[in-house]
């Protein structure tokens, strides 16, 4: 059973950052799996680039059609401020890398169904232009756990691999996460000591989450102090956030749950809070 004590050296914190809103070009676009696209972003904008945490978000603008370029905001002191009242098409996404040296930024997208972010990925050539805005704050989650759960879908393979990235050598990490089917699978790049268990949407009329949520279920949570991290479609991360605060005993201050989108619903980003 997980303790609840209150380490100083486990607390979460919040950073926030200047928003600004840069435009950026497509410098190498790669297939991570069949669901999954990793474009890498180049420009002279991203020299003070800041993300601290894994699972950050960046506000992503596509162009309008027949434009090249997207019309980006300014940022006012109450937030971004549109030309004209226009807003541009934008979802959020994960900074999964960023390399200061190179001025180079990774965006990986989950082409899982129709939307003006898959559709623009498919067709992402080098050269072309984006706007991104943000992260305009972190909350930086400690490494020092005794254990961590990581929970997510497609939606939220770019930051649990991020995170998987970022831990130290050893350290403990469960993680479940569920995709469309085995093709969807992928390998991580990490130096912690990971135990993942992958569900798959089989068939059409397979309930979506319902996987998910019943790997949650049966999985055994080691002692001491642990911290989970889950993201996804936004019913299931609240069904799994219940699971684990309420019949599994996990403190709600050790739990970050998110929803990165909503069955339909678009453009849903929130935090799922009480």
């Amino acid at each position: 059973m997980q303790s609840n004590s209150n380490k100083p050296e486990l607390a979460v914190t919040r950073v926030r950052h200047p928003l600004k809103f840069r435009l950026l070009q497509v410098a190498r676009v790669e297939p991570l799996t069949p669901h999954l696209l990793r474009i890498t972003f180049t420009g002279e904008d991203l020299q003070d680039f800041v993300s601290a945490s894994f699972d950050d978000h960046v506000k992503v603008f596509f162009p309008e059609p027949g434009q090249d370029k997207p019309t980006l905001p300014t940022a006012g002191p109450d937030g971004p401020v549109f030309a004209e009242g226009k807003r541009p098409v934008a979802r959020d996404f994960t900074p999964r890398r960023y390399d200061r040296d190179t001025r180079e930024l990774d965006i990986e997208f989950a082409m899982h169904e129709a939307g003006p972010a898959a559709t623009w990925a498919a067709q992402a050539k080098v050269g072309q232009f984006l706007g991104v805005g943000g992260p305009r704050g972190s909350m930086v989650i400690p490494t020092g756990f005794d254990w961590h759960l990581l929970i997510g879908d497609e939606t939220a393979l770019p930051a649990i691999a991020r995170r998987l990235d970022e831990l130290p050598a050893g350290a403990r990490v469960l993680a479940v996460i569920e995709v469309a089917d085995e093709s969807a699978k992928m390998e991580f790049d990490t130096q912690a000591n990971l135990h993942a268990v992958w569900c798959y949407r089989s068939g059409v009329d397979a309930e979506r989450g319902a996987a998910m949520l019943q790997a949650v279920r049966e999985t055994e949570l080691p002692e001491g102090d642990g911290y989970v991290w889950a993201a996804g479609e936004s019913s299931t991360i609240k069904a799994v956030r219940q699971h684990l605060a309420g019949e599994r005993g996990i403190d709600k201050s050790r739990i970050r749950a998110a929803s990165y989108w909503k069955q339909g619903d678009i453009a849903v980003h929130e935090t799922l809070n009480d």
